[in-house]
């Protein structure tokens, strides 16, 4: 049976193996999204930041044998290797596995930013990249942006990516940006989950064509300030996930699905990266989404994208 969800273009059935041994068959449902060059991504992919090399590649197994078909790494996670490795360790053929991959501000230029694909590429054991960003839009020198842009167009043309994005861009660095380049991001990776929804730059988005991608789509950056707050055990989402018999991370995650988000939740827990899958077989109310909607405190759990310099933040990225 398939599941499909308002915002996502198509659902394929593919053959999911579930359990510690994996051996038990199942048929589940995998929606996709349509990006605005017309490449489907897989709606629902497994995160690796800040998962360490030395669990890497278990993780990721764990997460295609379990049915992922989208993978999100970056050049400044340091384990886009361990990403590849386990790719072919895998068995699932590579033109069956969406990876994303992100090109760090150290990078950005127009020749520093064809190196730093070729790094990724070389790490990734790939030719090819499905989804290739921007990691910041680094105002203080935008201009190393734009060209770090006019790269990435430089390989769409070339075949070597199918689409490529921006990542933490606010809608005013939008408006800076869009201006200047010749091909609409189709994908902005940005902080949203029930605490900190960026509804004005949702909406900005939805006016260009642009995917709405969730980092830490359940909320797990939430400790970041210190406030204590924690989405997991918000009364609302409580009441809402034993209503479905799901758990609140679950319900987060079909919240985004059924407003048209692109989700990467991260884990290196071979039950979380089960039960973040576990999401195609219940479905929110109107109402269940409007009180998730209402949960919006308006306060960044990650860095300001603005603070995100070079002198603060840049580093060299391995060429191996």
């Amino acid at each position: 049976m398939d599941y499909c969800f308002p915002g996502i273009s198509s659902c394929r059935s593919c053959h999911l193996i579930i359990g510690g041994d994996f051996t038990q068959e199942t048929e589940v449902a995998v929606p996709t999204l349509t990006l605005n060059n017309g490449v489907e991504m897989p709606a629902l992919g497994l995160g690796v930041f800040q998962t360490p090399p030395e669990v890497t590649t278990e993780a990721v197994q764990q997460a295609l044998a379990q049915g992922y078909r989208h993978i999100d790494t970056a050049a400044s996670y340091g384990n886009e290797r361990e990403v590849g490795e386990a790719i072919r360790r895998s068995g699932v053929a590579r033109d069956q596995i969406f990876i994303e991959t992100k090109i760090w501000i150290s990078d950005y230029g127009y020749d520093e930013t064809l190196h730093g694909f070729d790094k990724s590429v070389r790490k990734l054991g790939v030719e090819q990249l499905d989804l290739l960003l921007l990691h910041q839009p680094l105002p203080t020198a935008f201009e190393r942006t734009l060209r770090a842009y006019r790269a990435l167009e430089t390989l769409l043309g070339d075949g070597r990516v199918r689409a490529i994005g921006i990542s933490n861009f606010m809608p005013e660095h939008l408006e800076r940006f869009l201006p200047e380049v010749t091909v609409v991001p189709a994908v902005n990776q940005i902080e949203v989950h029930p605490y900190f929804q960026q509804k004005a730059l949702q909406q900005a988005h939805a006016r260009h064509g642009i995917l709405t991608q969730a980092w830490s789509p359940i909320g797990g950056i939430t400790f970041y300030r210190g406030s204590g707050r924690s989405t997991l055990e918000d009364p609302i989402l409580l009441d809402i996930a034993r209503a479905h018999g799901k758990s609140t991370a679950q319900v987060m995650l079909r919240w985004h699905l059924q407003e048209g988000r692109s989700v990467i939740p991260k884990s290196i827990k071979k039950e979380r990266i089960a039960e973040n899958f576990d999401v195609f077989d219940f479905t929110l109310s109107a109402e269940e989404v409007a009180a998730v909607d209402a949960l919006d405190t308006g306060m960044r759990g990650g860095p300001e994208p603005d603070s995100v310099t070079i002198e603060a933040y840049g580093r060299a990225i391995p060429e191996a």
